[in-house]
């Protein structure tokens, strides 16, 4: 057989075979558990050179030494060379390919690793990890992970790596390098040139962006491969994310000779082999084409092309490499460099000897019991109880044996390679509401799924029943208020709260709720609550208000036993949090400055169409988007005393939106309004609501005669403030306002109402007598003829909107009117309300009527007289007056488009109509009526002298 070649050798006569040495130049992945067709054929006729096995593949340590073994058997038949690398990923912790309960042990994660504070015992699991999945046959793992967390909160790298700190990462990413070469294995830094702090946008169509200038990722990103590449790392992973800064602009890094030449190659002098991120990736995929992928990744340095699981992609990639080279663009030095590179790999980890002879069950089983100790030891030295302020721990001190114990588990996937996923049908039924009761011989609800051996080995722990139930999204429900006033003690998990943020508030509503306890005597007595997060630490680390926060890094069922053994105290905690996780400047996301630029109608029109209906579509479930019945139109007023000015955010190439604001000032009343602010759902946290926020009040306070700000607008009516009618999203919006200087504390209720089949509509008993006794009169007017005496009264309310409301309908006669009403004796007008159909040009800026999706009109703004005593009765009998004219027109429907808690003039008293109305959230007297609340919000305003958060130019 031919020899392999290493540096500074000449290769063997058999690699002139240009098909046999571009083979050598792709790793491939495939479905199945045993040899298919499709990978037998890659490996024969294309002379696959590296394939990579993932969870899909492994069904036991067994099966996995008979694939392998079977794969490379292929190989030497075929008459490769070389023996073929086989890699997988078995990072521990959640991230594991290979899973037997038998011969395959549970180790922490590595950010587990790093609570240990043990650089050694970190060596001993890569080595122990490294020494089972070479006795099934492989030879190379895709490991150390090397990122640093430079932005610790929603990434979904979590405890994949060691934490924050540079330097902690390398020492713990040079200990388990060393522990797997010392077991045979080739190794793989990842993610070249970092995962650490990458904006996620949401859509598999955008690749995630490193922010970071090359001379940032110096200082701190770049120490761990650095130092790595110094200890001898063989190969490294460069991954398949964007780059964008000052002087960067790379699309796909592992495509980019900036990144894999220059930096890699050039700066850090990394003469390894370089293997790229899988191509198939659909970004990659559908904006460049893995034919032209390939070509690339090999062009800017990549000796490796991974492409996970399509044949027809993966014939695709070897097509594209052969005609790049057939057509000039990849010289076959540049392919025999390559190939000398993942020669000389191979040649440390593996021969036709070791790969056609794996050491198999036998050596496993000669490794078991050590490796279980190890297990053991890792996992009871990672449990971190970050604090214990009440001294709840044990457990055993605090609930009597008679008391229950409630565990309350997110429903969350099992870990791809695990008893639990062997155990459950792929998808995770929803839990029962009501509780799983274990005693000592009880069964377990399959809904609690993940959890279920934890609230078991709670149980056997304890004389008391243990009771378990599961909560999603849908917050704290009465089952769970009953079962934790049942409870003597709670235990609520949480995993990655920071990304799932339904978790974080569940777990700070049941906080409250065990702060508002009482004993039988009435005095206040805090329920026992205890918080464990099972994955990320940064879930509660930073918060106070949680006195009792436990950190297991991992729910692996080795994990979950230590955890017990903690909380009724049969072991002491020793680990401790990894990195800089306690300094809160740590877990502050660094904002994002984004170009906000002015609104073009012609340029950006249909582009914000399509930003509408993503955001519409992106809405949580079950949440009601104001902007369902919106256009671009219908945020242009074209009113010469309205000054409007808008804002977005867009991408300069694809001219695409990713974020719109609205603005205008209303002259008549000195307040400046943000009338609209939403940002592309795939692309929210990466801080384009806050540029474009800054840029809206640094507009508006620049507007001559500015009084007061206001959130939300009646003129036009899209948004009329922070949208209430999904109860974790206001609270987000509420919070998130909050936090940009608006005093959400001292918002004003106001909706917009809708009266339906208004054919069967008839007004409530005892109005028609009740007017009769106000002393008015109504008429309804169109047109400019009676604009003197409508504007004069109109004047007394300095409410943003009003006037312009009223100059609109005054303008357009065939499908606005006004109903006043007047006393009898003067003429004096002592009420007024417009009345507007759908073909008017008022109704575009009104969404809710378009959304009752039936022929309707619409009634607006009322202004009472502040010298009218039955505020109640004067506006009933506008509305009145107002269906009914609606009816003859042959609508079905009436919108209220702007209900608020004050809809007589400012300076008036709020007695009767502002309580009756809707002050304190009551709209009895509306609902008499017929009418129902059809969106609802909470309009924010304040001064604009006394603006704190002023935004920097």
């Amino acid at each position: 057989m031919a020899k392999i070649a290493v540096k500074g050798i000449g290769l063997d006569p058999i690699w002139e075979d240009f098909d046999r040495e571009m083979g050598q130049l792709f790793m491939m992945g495939f479905d199945g558990t045993t040899v298919t067709p499709q990978i037998k054929k890659l490996i024969e006729e294309h002379h696959l050179g590296s394939i990579l096995l993932t969870a899909k593949n492994l069904k036991s340590a067994e099966d996995t030494t008979r694939l392998v073994f079977d794969l490379q058997t292929i190989a030497h038949n075929a008459g490769h060379p070389v023996p073929l690398a086989i890699a997988l990923d078995q990072e521990n912790g959640g991230v594991n390919s290979l899973f037997d309960e038998i011969y395959i042990r549970q180790f922490p994660s590595a950010m587990g690793l790093a609570a240990t504070g043990s650089t050694e015992l970190a060596y001993q699991v890569a080595r122990a990890t490294a020494q089972e999945v070479s006795s099934v046959g492989v030879n190379w793992i895709m490991g150390p992970v090397l990122d640093v967390l430079t932005n610790a909160r929603n990434q979904p790298l979590g405890v994949r790596t060691t934490g924050d700190d540079p330097q902690e990462v390398s020492s713990y990413g040079v200990s388990f390098m060393k522990g797997y070469k010392e077991a045979g294995l080739a190794t793989c830094g990842k993610h070249f040139p970092s995962y650490g702090n990458l904006e996620f946008l949401g859509s598999p169509m955008d690749v995630p962006i490193i922010t970071e200038t090359f001379e940032q990722l110096q200082l701190s990103a770049l120490v761990p491969f650095r130092n790595a590449i110094a200890a001898g790392l063989d190969a490294m992973m460069v991954g398949g994310c964007a780059m964008s800064s000052v002087g960067t602009n790379v699309m796909h890094a592992c495509l980019s000779e900036q990144v894999v030449n220059d930096l890699l190659r050039e700066d850090l002098r990394f003469d390894g082999v370089v293997v790229s991120e899988c191509l198939e990736m659909e970004a990659l995929s559908h904006n460049i084409g893995v034919g032209g992928g390939t070509v690339m990744a090999v062009k800017a340095g990549c000796d490796i092309v991974l492409l996970c699981r399509s044949f027809a992609v993966q014939q695709e990639a070897i097509a594209g490499l052969k005609l790049g080279v057939e057509n000039g663009m990849i010289s076959r030095q540049r392919i025999r460099k390559s190939l000398q590179r993942v020669l000389e790999m191979k040649s440390k980890c593996t021969s036709w000897e070791k790969a056609l002879n794996p050491p198999g069950i036998e050596r496993l089983s000669t490794l078991q019991p050590s490796h279980t100790s190890l297990s053991t030891k890792a996992y009871n030295s990672s449990i971190t109880v970050v604090r214990d302020r009440n001294h709840l721990l044990p457990l055993s001190n605090i609930i009597e044996p008679d008391e229950e114990l409630l565990l309350l588990s997110p429903l969350v996937k099992p870990l791809p390679a695990s008893a639990a996923s062997k155990a459950l049908t792929e998808s995770v039924s929803m839990a029962s509401p009501e509780p799983a009761i274990w005693e000592r011989s009880a069964s377990v609800m399959s809904g609690e799924g993940v959890f279920r051996e934890l609230g078991r080995s709670l149980a056997r722990q304890r004389s008391g029943r243990v009771l378990h139930t599961s909560y999603t999204a849908n917050g704290v429900r009465p089952v769970h208020e009953n079962l934790i006033n049942r409870a003597g003690a709670i235990i609520v998990l949480t995993a990655d709260a920071n990304r799932n943020l339904y978790q974080n508030g569940f777990t700070k509503h049941v906080s409250m709720i065990c702060n508002m306890q009482f004993s039988s005597g009435g005095e206040k007595r805090e329920k026992p609550l205890v918080v464990v997060s099972v994955s990320s630490p940064y879930d509660f680390a930073m918060d106070q208000s949680i006195g009792t926060y436990i950190c297991t890094y991992d729910f692996t069922e080795t994990a979950l036993n230590a955890l017990v053994k903690i909380l009724y105290g049969e072991l002491q905690p020793r680990g401790t949090l990894p990195g800089s996780i306690s300094q809160s400047q740590k877990l502050n996301q660094s904002r994002q400055h984004w170009l906000v630029e002015n609104w073009q109608e012609e340029r950006d029109s249909n582009a914000l169409d399509a930003l509408i209906k993503t955001a519409i579509e992106g809405s949580p479930p079950g949440y009601r988007s104001e902007l369902s019945s919106s256009s671009s139109n219908s945020f242009l007023l074209h009113n010469p005393d309205v000054e409007e000015a808008h804002f977005v955010v867009r991408n300069s190439s694809t001219q695409a939106l990713y974020g719109f604001c609205s603005t205008y000032f209303f002259k008549s009343t000195g307040t400046g309004v943000i009338g609209s602010l939403f940002v592309d759902p795939t692309r929210r946290k990466l801080s384009i609501g806050h540029s474009l926020h800054n840029r809206a009040i640094r507009t508006l306070l620049q507007r001559e005669g500015i009084k007061r700000f206001q959130l939300g607008s009646r003129l036009p009516s899209i948004f009329l403030g922070i949208p209430t009618g999904n109860g974790v999203e206001r609270k987000r919006l509420r919070q998130w306002f909050a936090n940009m200087g608006w005093n959400t504390a001292l918002s004003r209720p106001v909706c917009s109402m809708v009266a339906r089949n208004l054919s069967d509509w008839s007004p409530p008993e005892g109005l028609a007598k009740s007017l009769q006794g106000a002393g008015v009169e109504f008429d309804l007017i169109y047109g400019w003829q009676y604009g003197d005496s409508i504007l004069d009264h109109i004047k007394t309310n300095s409410r943003q909107g009003v006037l312009e409301v009223y100059k609109l309908a005054l303008s357009d006669h065939t499908s606005c009117g006004i109903i006043r009403a007047k006393r009898p004796e003067d003429g004096s007008i002592v009420g007024s309300v417009v009345l507007y159909n759908g073909e008017s040009a008022f109704a575009e800026f009104v969404p809710a009527l378009k959304d009752t999706n039936e022929a309707c009109g619409g009634i607006s703004s009322p202004v009472i007289s502040p010298s009218v005593g039955e505020y109640s009765t004067l506006l009933q009998g506008l509305i009145l007056l107002g269906i009914r004219q609606i009816k003859q027109q042959g609508s079905s429907a009436c919108v209220l488009d702007y209900v608020g808690s004050t809809l007589v003039l400012d300076t008036a008293p709020i007695t009767n109509i502002g309580r009756q109305i809707d002050g304190d959230g009551n709209f009895d007297s509306l609902s008499a009526m017929g009418f129902s609340v059809l969106h609802s919000f909470e309009e924010v305003t304040c001064d604009a002298a006394t603006w704190t958060m002023v935004p920097p130019s």
